[in-house]
């Protein structure tokens, strides 16, 4: 992942902007648009590389609206937002109660659910393309899709991490929220949608979704391995395989919060 300056974060929003409005008027109306919905909380940082991975599929007509749903940001992540065009809501903290007020706020016929710290890899827009259309021609099951998990660091301990995501989704088809979510509006009613969770909101939606309603996409999500790096990749690995054991046996998630960190 590129690390841009602030000053490049926001000419990168600038131009994020004219795009999208330009692209809105063009294809506003189309049944297959998505509306992406990202979860923030002092995302400065990462949030310029993540908006504008999205810029070629706006400039496709593929994404609608971009909305950044904040729980209490102290940096510039609301003036990112502002520049980029994207609709920035307030909310309280908690990712799967700012997830949930972001999906009642949207427009498009498709969601896709993203952090902050993920930037989709090159072409994933076509891809996503093909699977929403498909999905609605009746050519595969009504699903959900997420993109393939890659942390954007040099080295065997972060391989060996994405190849241990790639096995629990080809075992399990639990994908987590660091590979974003993409499904139709009314799958996601169906299911009940995101829960006002503090934590574990994106494997309590999945396993609500089914194993038959998850396809894995080949498109990468580069998610930052900033925490993988402060906590040394053993710690975080442990850590997040109690998390996922803890929640399983339906301990405390104020117990799960606590540990995760």
């Amino acid at each position: 992942m590129i690390h841009r300056t602030n000053k490049e974060q926001n000419k990168l929003s600038i131009v994020y902007a004219q795009i999208q409005r330009v692209c809105y008027g063009q294809s506003k109306g189309q049944s297959n648009m998505i509306s992406v919905v990202i979860p923030t909380l002092n995302a400065e940082a990462v949030l310029g590389d993540t908006l504008s991975a999205l810029i070629p599929a706006v400039v496709a007509g593929i994404v609608r609206e971009v909305l950044l749903v904040d729980g209490g940001s102290s940096d510039r992540t609301k003036r990112i937002a502002d520049a980029s065009g994207a609709t920035f809501i307030e909310s309280a903290p908690g990712r799967g109660l700012q997830l949930m007020g972001g999906a009642s706020a949207t427009r498009g016929n498709w969601l896709l659910f993203l952090h902050a710290d993920t930037v989709l890899d090159v072409g994933w827009e076509r891809e996503a393309a093909q699977f929403i259309e498909r999905t609605e021609l009746g050519k595969r099951p009504q699903a959900a899709a997420a993109f393939r998990f890659t942390l954007d660091d040099l080295g065997l301990m972060p391989r060996m991490v994405e190849a241990g995501v790639a096995l629990r989704c080809a075992v399990l088809k639990l994908p987590y929220g660091d590979q974003g979510l993409l499904i139709h509006r009314d799958l996601y009613r169906e299911i009940g949608g995101f829960q006002a969770l503090p934590l574990m909101e994106d494997v309590d939606i999945v396993r609500r979704l089914g194993r038959r309603r998850i396809a894995i996409l080949r498109s990468r999500a580069i998610t930052s391995a900033v925490r993988y790096r402060r906590d040394g990749y053993a710690m975080r690995i442990a850590r997040n395989l109690s998390c996922l054991a803890l929640y399983t046996f339906r301990a405390p998630l104020s117990l799960i919060v606590r540990l995760y960190g």
